[in-house]
């Protein structure tokens, strides 16, 4: 119970950067979705959309499976981590001012090729970005390893409130100084995004000096053969990648390419990455999830009862999960104020993606099979027929029906994944998860949903109406989840009570 303690603990801290300051960072979609209105405004946010969906792509190029390589090989030899860190940094400098410089140099060509001709500066931008963070990925991943989580959240939240404050001088403080005749109009063709771009780039670059004392380890040079070795740890990862960011992202950039023409494309975009964002809370918890679990699951893997570990960490994340899709969905009527309501429309695939969204964060948890016995081909196979899915069902569901379409080949993909993940590691890496409770609380979440939309297709509730009803469905659904996990919370609550009580001892 202790250690799964320090797990929450240390995903709370992490959560203090990625839930706490990407909640924050994600109120700009208010701002974006009320400014960009109208068919040209919906379809710039597209634009925004497509673009930050081609960037997923750049981070798994520029970064290449190193990040888990430092966590693995730092394990493996923990009295040599510096040289670890030293060699994946060097390698990871090395590669991003090349990928960089071929960005600047076929700028033009690339504009081109994706039909966004005169948008070649975007790109460039982007160039900046995918360097600046591919260089501090290790450093952050270094302070992961050393359980230097406030530190970690602390620099996260610097680069997010940097984007936050250049994203609201550039639009609200400026264009309300416009409008009140103190400077010239600053609007012209695609400007919205490119300072959108522009501040990312800001908050990218912000961190690196703070990174001053972990750079100096780069002192210890670079070890070929340690990088080799790492290298035929980290390439299928970079498989592994490429597939995730299809199975996230590439519907997206399918959008575009298969729906009638561009504009209307670039609207239905905007519109679906609107709503995507609505799964917020769902996401931010399984971020800062990853971040703590990682190295955690790394940390237990010699524990003689890591297997259990893991089984009731997957319990306790799903029972989580469930009651994250409860609460959103029950409370839609308020959690919708939180984009503009020119793309409500697209409020119908927000299920469906929280789900999705449960089950690709169940994947994170069953995925440490094949990291802890190094079998990462199987893992990058799992991907590719994930991203093999996403694809297919793409190409034959957005013809008729659209963004809809790719929110269904999103859940379809990860569930899939999943299911994969947990039979393959069952026979390579058995643990006992317990499947019959992950399922009740699967079953439960799902029944208080269906309930809530069947009252309130029978009896037309107003918004109030609505509110009130659905408040009682979650309190009831509170009520059953508790009488579940009724011993579980009288121990972790029992559990606190002795530690408070030895601490007062000790004083």
């Amino acid at each position: 119970m202790s250690i799964l303690k320090k797990l929450a603990g240390q995903t709370a801290i992490y959560g203090l950067s990625s839930i706490v300051g990407r909640f924050l960072n994600y109120l700009l979609v208010p701002i974006y979705t009320r400014v960009l209105t109208g068919d040209a405004g919906i379809a710039e946010y597209g634009v925004s959309t497509w673009f930050y969906a081609i960037a997923a792509f750049g981070g798994v190029i520029y970064t290449y499976g190193m990040e888990t390589a430092f966590f693995r090989f730092s394990q493996k030899d923990s009295d040599n981590n510096e040289n670890v860190f030293s060699t994946v940094t060097w390698s990871l400098i090395i590669s991003s001012i090349i990928l960089s410089g071929a960005i600047f140099l076929f700028a033009p060509q690339l504009a081109i090729w994706s039909e966004n001709v005169g948008r070649e500066s975007y790109f460039r931008l982007f160039a900046v970005i995918f360097a600046a963070d591919a260089v501090t990925t290790v450093p952050f991943a270094w302070l992961r390893q050393q359980n230097e989580a406030l530190r970690f959240a602390l620099l996260r939240l610097l680069s997010i409130g940097v984007n936050i404050g250049l994203n609201l001088l550039f639009y609200v403080v400026l264009p309300y100084f416009i409008t009140q005749g103190f400077f010239a109009p600053l609007d012209t063709e695609g400007v919205s995004v490119r300072w959108m771009f522009f501040a990312n780039v800001v908050s990218s670059l912000i961190v690196l000096p703070f990174f001053a004392k972990e750079f100096q380890m780069l002192r210890r040079g670079f070890d070929k053969d340690l990088w080799k070795r790492m290298m035929l740890y980290a390439y299928p990862l970079i498989f592994m990648g490429f597939a995730g960011m299809i199975n996230e992202t590439l519907d997206r950039v399918m959008l575009k390419s298969m729906l009638p023409n561009p504009h209307f494309a670039e609207q239905q975009i905007g519109i679906y990455g609107a709503n995507y964002k609505l799964s917020i809370i769902m996401t931010l918890f399984i971020q800062a999830f990853r971040f703590a679990a990682e190295p955690f699951f790394f940390a237990q893997a010699k524990g003689e009862d890591s297997k259990n570990t893991y089984a009731r960490v997957m319990q306790y994340f799903i029972a989580i999960c469930a009651t994250i899709f409860v609460g959103v969905m029950l409370f839609l009527p308020i959690v919708k104020g939180f984009i503009g309501k020119s793309y409500h429309e697209g409020l119908k695939v927000v299920p469906i993606l929280l789900l999705a969204n449960l089950f690709l964060g169940s994947y994170y948890n069953l995925s440490i099979w094949y990291k802890l016995t190094d079998k990462t081909r199987l893992g990058a196979i799992v991907s590719l027929i994930g991203a093999a899915i996403t694809v297919i069902l793409n190409y034959l569901w957005i013809p008729t029906m659209g963004y809809e379409g790719s929110a269904w080949a999103t859940l379809v993909c990860y569930f899939s994944m999943a299911a994969m993940s947990y039979g393959l590691g069952q026979h390579y890496f058995p643990v006992p998860y317990p499947l019959k409770r992950i399922g009740a609380f699967l079953a439960l979440a799902l029944s208080i949903y269906l309930i809530s939309d069947m009252l309130k297709e029978a009896f037309d509730f107003s918004n109030l109406q609505a509110i009130i009803v659905n408040f009682v469905l979650f309190c009831v659904y509170l009520c059953v989840l508790f009488k579940i996990e009724e011993k579980i919370i009288r121990d972790l609550l029992r559990s606190k009570q002795l530690g408070d009580a030895s601490e007062s001892s000790d004083l």
